[in-house]
């Protein structure tokens, strides 16, 4: 059995400032988890049920249009969750669209908690290291166009790697 997940990958040089960010926060999944936007959190996939999941994303990503996100200022989960992120504060509705698209296929995932589109910074580090992170990117700002998806494997290293980029519709 494997774990995958989907997200939507955070482009250079962008990825590179919230890696940066992530790797001074002291976060020990620096390196092992790229930035990215969640669209679907690690799950469980049989074998056999990876060409059906690879055949709905393919069908997901012809549905959905390019769109526009902005990444503006931070947030946190905490109390509930030790997280601090950088927001998104355009293209909230194309994220969840594809969200939902994403989870309504052959693999289903329960969420935990409500979906929140959103680049982790920070997570299960000291709350010093939590409130430093909140504080430097404050007032980070970047635009990009979401052209695409990824279909992410975990692998025995513990570290995740896009196996297959699926392009929106137009792209």
């Amino acid at each position: 059995m494997k774990t995958i997940g989907v997200s939507i990958p955070i482009p250079t040089p962008f990825a590179e400032e919230l890696q940066h960010a992530r790797l001074e926060a002291g976060d020990p999944l620096a390196d092992a988890v790229p930035p990215h936007v969640t669209l679907m959190p690690p799950t469980p996939v049989e074998p056999d049920g990876e060409d059906a999941l690879r055949s709905h994303l393919a069908a997901v990503a012809d549905m959905v249009e390019p769109f526009r996100m902005t990444l503006r200022g931070t947030g946190t989960f905490r109390p509930t969750s030790p997280v601090v992120f950088v927001a998104v504060a355009e293209g909230i509705v194309g994220c969840e669209q594809l969200e939902r698209a994403v989870r309504s296929g052959p693999v289903e995932r329960k969420l935990e908690f409500p979906y929140h589109p959103h680049v982790t910074i920070a997570h299960s580090v000291s709350e010093e290291a939590l409130d430093g992170a909140f504080a430097a990117l404050a007032s980070y700002e970047r635009s990009f166009v979401v052209t695409g998806f990824d279909l992410y494997e975990h692998g025995d290293d513990q570290v995740w790697r896009s196996v297959r980029t699926w392009p929106l519709a137009a792209a």
